[in-house]
C-alpha cells in the first residue's frame, strides 16, 4: 500500500473516529486499515491516534497530518484531472445526501442524463430527512431545505420552496374548510418534527408585516419523515404546511386541496452544502453545478 492510500485511509479512520466504520465506507478489512495507519505513525515517528476500548481520537499531531493530508489529497486529484478537457473523463465516487422528496420527484428522474455525461462517476445517494453530518459520514455535498447550522461547512444557496397549506378532499369533506384563522380552533393539524418527542410550533404564518406567527392546533399524528407528513394528509388525518413542488400531482388530480392561501409558512431555504477545502474535486463541482440547474424550476 503507497503512502497516498494510508493518507486516504488514515483521513476516513480521523473524520468517523473509527477503525471499523472506517473500514466498512472503504470496503477494506479492519485489520488493513489499522495496518496502514500504524505504518504512517512509523514512518512519521509520531503517533496520530489515541486508541481506546471506548474511542478513537486525534493527537495534536494527527491533527496536524489530518489538515496538510486533506489538502495535499485535494491537490494531488486536482492535478490529476488538470489535462483532462472532455468532461466526461470524470471518474471516482461520488457521496451525496438530499431528502427523500427531492431525491424521488427531482433529481434521480434526471440523473441518467448526469450518468450519461460522465459514465466514470460512480453515486452513493443517501435520501432521508435526518441531518447527516457530512463530515463524519464522508458525503461530497448535501442538499438542505430549511435554516443552517453548520458553520464549518460552505453553502452555496439555490433558492426557495414556497410552502402551502393543505388537506385532503376527504378531511374537508368531513370537516369543512378553513376560512379564517379562527376557523383552525375546530380543525386538526399533522405536526412535523425533526425529531420526535420536540414540539410543534403549530400552525404557521407570516402576517402582513412580515413576522412569522404560530396558531397552536390539536393533531392527533405527528411525524418526523416528509413522505409520512404527505401520507397522513392524504389519509386525511389533518391539515399539513409543506412545499408545493412535492405535492403537484396530488393537487392535480384533486386528492388533495389548498386551503387559507392567505397565510402561507414562511419560504423554505434549500442549499447545497459542503466541506471548506481548498480545492473542490471537479467531480463533486459538476455534480454541484447539475444539480443547481435541475432544481431550478423547483424554486422561487
Amino acid at each position: 500500500m503507497n503512502k497516498l492510500e494510508a493518507m486516504q485511509i488514515y483521513l476516513r479512520v480521523a473524520e468517523l473516529a473509527s477503525f471499523t466504520q472506517a473500514a466498512d465506507s472503504l470496503g477494506l478489512p479492519k485489520a488493513s486499515v489499522s495496518s496502514a495507519v500504524q505504518q504512517l505513525e512509523a514512518q512519521l515517528g509520531t503517533r496520530l491516534l489515541q486508541r481506546t476500548t471506548r474511542k478513537v481520537q486525534m493527537t495534536h499531531d494527527g491533527q496536524v497530518f489530518y489538515e496538510r493530508s486533506r489538502d495535499l489529497l485535494a491537490d494531488m486529484e486536482e492535478l490529476q484531472g488538470l489535462f483532462q478537457a472532455n468532461p466526461a473523463a470524470l471518474t471516482g465516487r461520488l457521496r451525496v445526501d438530499m431528502s427523500d422528496g427531492i431525491a424521488r420527484n427531482i433529481v434521480v428522474p434526471r440523473l441518467p442524463e448526469f450518468l450519461d455525461a460522465h459514465p466514470g462517476l460512480e453515486i452513493e445517494l443517501s435520501s432521508t430527512d435526518r441531518r447527516v453530518d457530512l463530515i463524519r459520514e464522508g458525503f461530497d455535498c448535501v442538499l438542505r431545505v430549511g435554516a443552517l447550522s453548520d458553520s464549518s461547512l460552505i453553502a452555496r444557496p439555490l433558492g426557495h420552496y414556497r410552502q402551502i397549506n393543505v388537506a385532503s378532499r376527504t378531511y374537508l369533506a368531513e370537516h369543512g374548510t378553513p376560512g379564517t384563522l379562527a376557523d383552525l380552533a375546530q380543525h386538526r393539524l399533522i405536526h412535523y418534527v425533526p425529531s420526535l418527542g420536540a414540539k410543534s410550533a403549530g400552525f404557521e404564518y407570516v402576517d402582513d408585516d412580515g413576522a412569522l406567527r404560530c396558531v397552536p392546533m390539536a393533531g392527533a399524528l405527528t411525524v418526523n419523515s416528509s413522505g409520512a407528513y404527505t401520507a397522513g394528509c392524504l389519509a386525511g388525518l389533518g391539515i399539513i404546511q409543506s412545499p408545493g413542488v412535492g405535492l403537484r400531482e396530488h393537487l392535480a388530480s384533486g386528492a388533495l386541496v389548498e386551503v387559507l392561501p392567505g397565510y402561507q409558512a414562511p419560504p423554505l431555504a434549500v442549499s447545497l452544502l459542503y466541506a471548506n477545502r481548498r480545492h473542490l474535486p471537479k467531480r463533486v463541482q459538476a455534480f454541484m453545478a447539475w444539480v443547481a440547474e435541475v432544481m431550478r424550476p423547483a424554486l422561487g
